[in-house]
């Protein structure tokens, strides 16, 4: 059996949105970020795996299109500190052609509301076809969102930083 995909962690994923009254927005906001363009918010958390479940199209089998991951991770301020939320949710291998890709979705619940993400995630296999370690870093965009973040954009930046562990950094636009 193939190893656990740590490449969808938070897929992805891990999001946060325009606010300054939000104990999320305090406890990880980076100010000094040199990705702040204009009147965009970028928020900086640390995504750890939770849960990780896979449901391969060929049980046992190599990596095929329509095998499904499922995961689950819990959201922490920059300083890897104090937990803000978790997130949950799915990636779907589209292509095992040129190293795979997946497309995934996740939903970050927050303090004040839920941020949604999607977006593709590529090179997701090694040269044999085994998943990537580490898993690659990717670019999703923020589709939406509830509460506080409501009618948010932008985009999210991940990076894997450990075992299991990535840094998300939210763009969101204003």
């Amino acid at each position: 059996m193939r190893p656990i995909r740590a490449a969808c962690l938070g897929a992805a994923t891990a999001l946060v949105t325009l606010f300054a009254c939000t104990p999320v927005a305090a406890a990880a906001t980076n100010t000094d970020s040199a990705h702040t363009k204009g009147g965009d918010k970028v928020i900086t958390l640390i995504g750890h795996l939770a849960q990780q479940s896979r449901f391969p199209v060929t049980p046992g089998g190599p990596a095929a299109q329509g095998d499904r991951t499922v995961v689950r991770s819990i959201l922490f301020d920059e300083n890897d500190k104090i937990q803000v939320g978790e997130t949950g949710g799915f990636c779907t291998t589209t292509t095992v052609e040129n190293r795979g890709a997946e497309e995934c979705v996740v939903t970050y619940k927050l303090p004040g509301g839920q941020l949604t993400v999607q977006g593709m995630v590529f090179r997701i296999l090694n040269a044999e076809g085994g998943v990537a370690i580490p898993p690659p870093s990717f670019d999703n965009a923020i589709t939406g969102g509830t509460g506080v973040f409501d009618r948010a954009r932008g985009q999210v930046h991940a990076d894997t930083i450990g075992t299991g562990t990535r840094r998300f950094t939210i763009d969101l636009d204003r």
